[in-house]
């Protein structure tokens, strides 16, 4: 028994499938850990984005430091331009814009804006890349719309306030547009950076943008006055939420390539719903559940036909 027990854990461990998934559920508790850190206190976003990159930061830095002599060899001044405009757009931007947009609405609201991203890519790709647009990409594009607009429709149901609505739908979709541009950017410097040592140091570069970002602003609460619970709330963003994903996807990558690995990112929307109505009481509805079939499907169409 004990040797079948042991087979049964090295094939769970060696089977990139178990990593893709373990990837896409961490990354998808992100948007609780922002909503119960600001149920617990209140927070402001650029605090709790504070807390949560400084704990990441020394992560970030172990893994510069270990790809430092990656054999895509030393970094040209125009590729560090580059990593640190990604990594403002991305890890900096994005994150900010997301975490003020969660103030105002639900994290299924906010999971699926954010999980729009691809049509996005699209349309600056069409827009400024001068990339062509296929027929059915625009089928695609209509059916990941009519589920956002079935999404908004829930919270505006649940909520009554049409004007938090749109302020915090406003903030995430600007979060999906960065990380958009974040995402084209990778996808030009990969290649001659390398993905981990491109995450290592868009991550820290990030860290150190947000930590000056608070230094400057002169945050109204003091991170002393803060109570352990958001404390953990923000570590637990930092080590489930940031890193382990990290980890977990690149080994998953290891094991089934970037394109078997990415088709488990259709996960994490269902994941961020089914934590809100499990852990935050969020109400389910078939607006909800309309639209979150329609933008997962909307987005698995706009992959297959590209």
């Amino acid at each position: 028994m004990g040797a079948l027990t042991g087979e049964i854990r090295t094939g769970l461990l060696d089977d990139g499938r178990t990593f893709a998934v373990l990837s896409a559920a961490t990354f998808a508790l992100k948007a609780i850990f922002v909503k119960l850190a600001y149920a617990a206190h209140p927070v402001d976003a650029v605090t709790l984005l504070a807390l949560r990159m400084g704990i990441a930061l020394p992560f970030f830095l172990w893994l510069a430091r270990r790809e430092r002599g990656a054999a895509e060899g030393p970094l040209t001044p125009g590729l560090w331009g580059g990593v640190l405009i990604v990594g403002f757009l991305g890890y900096y931007l994005s994150s900010l814009f997301d975490f003020i947009g969660l103030t105002y609405i639900s994290t299924g609201l906010e999971r699926l804006i954010l999980f729009v991203y691809p049509t996005l890519v699209l349309l600056i790709g069409a827009a400024w890349l001068k990339q062509p647009v296929r027929g059915k990409a625009w089928g695609a594009l209509a059916v990941c719309y009519l589920g956002l607009g079935a999404a908004v429709w829930h919270d505006l149901e649940q909520s009554g306030d049409a004007r938090a609505v749109a302020i915090g739908g406003a903030w995430v979709f600007a979060s999906s547009v960065t990380y958009a541009l974040y995402y084209i950017g990778v996808g030009k410097l990969a290649s001659r950076v390398g993905s981990t040592r491109l995450a290592a140091y868009c991550g820290a570069a990030s860290c150190l943008m947000v930590l000056a970002h608070y230094a400057a602003a002169g945050s109204p609460v003091r991170l002393g006055e803060l109570p352990a619970s958001v404390w953990g709330y923000a570590a637990a963003m930092a080590t489930i939420s940031t890193v382990l994903p990290i980890v977990l996807l690149a080994a998953a990558i290891r094991r089934l390539g970037a394109g078997r690995a990415a088709t488990f990112s259709t996960l994490g929307p269902v994941l961020t719903i089914a934590f809100s109505w499990v852990i935050l009481g969020e109400p389910a509805t078939w607006q909800q559940v309309v639209g979150l079939t329609l933008v997962v499907g909307g987005v698995s169409w706009l992959g297959k036909s590209k």
